[in-house]
């Protein structure tokens, strides 16, 4: 049986470079863009597999719909949410449209892709999801100082490493994989695209984020940080979260009551 991955974002940056890698292990493809002549581009560059080029906008809910229909009836042995915009602005200045945008991007595509797809790969018992989130979402308690606070896209990605987290332990034993990305800077249009410079800030590849991916499947990684070398500083950061979840009370806590 071949192998089949829909990848989103897929014209550029991570996105497209999922794209060239699975087509090299020999995936088919459908690839899910805004930008038809970058997809069809791909596709003639590609000859010898089967691709289908998907153009749709996933911060509609035509766009989702559609998408989404693939995900249900396609075969898909991977599934990788990709696709994102970062609008970096204090939320009081963050127009209510690009808001809306984020949060359609990295939330609702993620859930009602994965939603789809989850049904038929454990019915299969054979796949794999991919979530590209980032570092920002580990950035929650940073002081102002330290950076721009990005409200909605640090907020947006940590809900996806809960939601990998907690739907990797729900498909435990089910031959399914769920993985959360978490790359740092990336040399890609990304921020480009949002009118950022960072032509002097170090940044990553996206073909080494992509062999982080594939390598943290090998390893068992539901949460893959290309760029920590040190693991255990996750580890612990997901122990301190089950030991405070697993400290509550139904006694309130000392410090909240009355002297």
């Amino acid at each position: 049986m071949s192998k089949l991955a829909l990848v989103t974002g897929a014209t550029s940056g991570i996105g497209q470079a999922f794209a060239e890698r699975l087509a090299a292990d020999g995936y088919d493809l459908v690839l899910v863009g805004r930008r038809r002549e970058r997809l069809e581009e791909f596709a003639a560059s590609h000859p010898e597999i089967k691709i289908k080029a998907v153009v749709a906008d996933l911060s509609t809910a035509a766009g989702i719909d559609t998408v989404a229909e693939i995900c249900a009836t396609e075969p898909l042995t991977m599934l990788v949410n990709n696709a994102g915009v970062a609008h970096y602005m204090p939320l009081a200045e963050l127009p209510a449209d690009k808001a809306a945008e984020l949060v359609n991007l990295k939330v609702l595509a993620p859930t009602m892709l994965t939603r789809a797809v989850v049904a038929g790969i454990q019915e299969r018992a054979e796949g794999t999801i991919i979530n590209v989130a980032g570092m920002i979402a580990f950035s929650g308690p940073a002081p102002h100082s330290q950076m721009p606070r990005r409200v909605v896209y640090g907020g947006s990605l940590a809900y996806l490493v809960a939601m990998s987290q907690t739907l990797s332990a729900e498909l435990e034993g089910t031959g399914v994989d769920v993985q959360v990305l978490c790359p740092g800077v990336v040399a890609t249009e990304f921020h480009e695209r949002q009118g950022l410079d960072m032509s002097r800030v170090p940044r990553m590849t996206a073909d080494d984020v992509v062999t982080a991916s594939l390598r943290g499947l090998d390893l068992g990684e539901t949460v893959c940080a290309p760029g920590v070398e040190n693991a255990a500083l996750l580890d612990a950061v997901f122990q301190a979260d089950l030991a405070a979840f697993g400290a509550q009370s139904p006694e309130l806590a000392t410090r909240y009551r009355a002297a």
